[in-house]
């Protein structure tokens, strides 16, 4: 069912789906709304006994908020909202992200003790440590570039190699066809989310997991979410801990390609029952 909640007074639009008294929140991709990557494993979670909730983020979809705009704090407010409306139904809650949330993912559940068990699929946990390691000037004036055209905007995908902030043919692949189609997806968005995805620290939530459960599901093969950070993410948790590798030749194949997507579900599924 559609349901509205507020974070910092913005309204964000829901789709609640009851199963049990076991309940997942979910995050999607970079730019994604609740009615691609995240309703499709929302979808599937359901079917396998879990209440859901899916969710359009701040700036994004049918949501309220600066449109377009990647905003880290705030979408970390908006997962602590989704867990609070979660938790009028009840106290066993976990989070499952996919690409870039799942990184969100691991700072949510490490940053909010009532999120019991939490899964990252395909995940990015950026490290901005990381990213500057080699070249450090590089990695400051690029994000001296974002800040510098912060409010401006650029799509966020593009065909034929065009500019875009997921660049290539593998984004344009999903995005850019009727494989991503949702009325409120927009093909846009500001410099400055480029400059949050570059700042942005999940990597480092991880050793403050304590003893909460994490599930890693990463494709051995992922050009643009890096499976040696999965790899790293998953060795500095601290408590019940689980990778599966998946055999996928692209990032996207964990979007909506089989086998991959019911693999990805089925464990995550599991694992949740398990722990929840």
């Amino acid at each position: 069912m559609d349901v509205t909640f507020t974070a910092d007074g913005i309204t964000l639009a829901g789709d609640l789906q009851r199963a049990g008294d076991k309940a997942v929140v979910l995050t999607g991709p970079f730019t994604g709304v609740k009615k691609q990557v995240a309703g499709t494993y929302a979808k599937r979670l359901n079917d396998a006994g879990l209440t859901t909730l899916a969710f359009d983020h701040r700036g994004f979809g049918e949501s309220g908020g600066r449109r377009a705009h990647e905003d880290s704090q705030g979408k970390l407010a908006d997962l602590r909202a989704a867990v609070g409306l979660l938790g009028e139904y009840t106290d066993r809650i976990g989070i499952v992200g996919v690409c870039l949330g799942g990184g969100y993912a691991l700072r949510a559940a490490a940053t909010d003790p009532r999120i019991g068990a939490v899964a990252g699929i395909a995940g990015a946990y950026n490290s901005p440590a990381r990213f500057s390691a080699g070249d450090p000037d590089g990695y400051r004036q690029a994000i001296r570039s974002f800040i510098e055209r912060y409010d401006e905007e650029l799509p966020a995908v593009a065909p034929d190699g065009g500019p875009a902030a997921m660049g290539g043919a593998e984004p344009y692949a999903y995005y850019g066809t009727s494989r991503s189609a949702a009325e409120h997806w927009e093909n846009r968005v500001t410099y400055g989310s480029l400059h949050s995805l570059m700042t942005f620290d999940a990597l480092g939530a991880a050793p403050l997991l304590a003893a909460t459960p994490l599930l890693i599901v990463h494709g051995r093969t992922d050009d643009y979410c890096s499976p040696e950070l999965a790899e790293a993410a998953y060795q500095q948790a601290t408590g019940p801990k689980e990778i599966r590798w998946l055999d996928a030749e692209q990032h996207i194949d964990l979007y909506d390609n089989e086998p991959f997507v019911t693999e990805a579900a089925d464990a995550a599924a599991e694992f949740l029952h398990r722990h929840l």
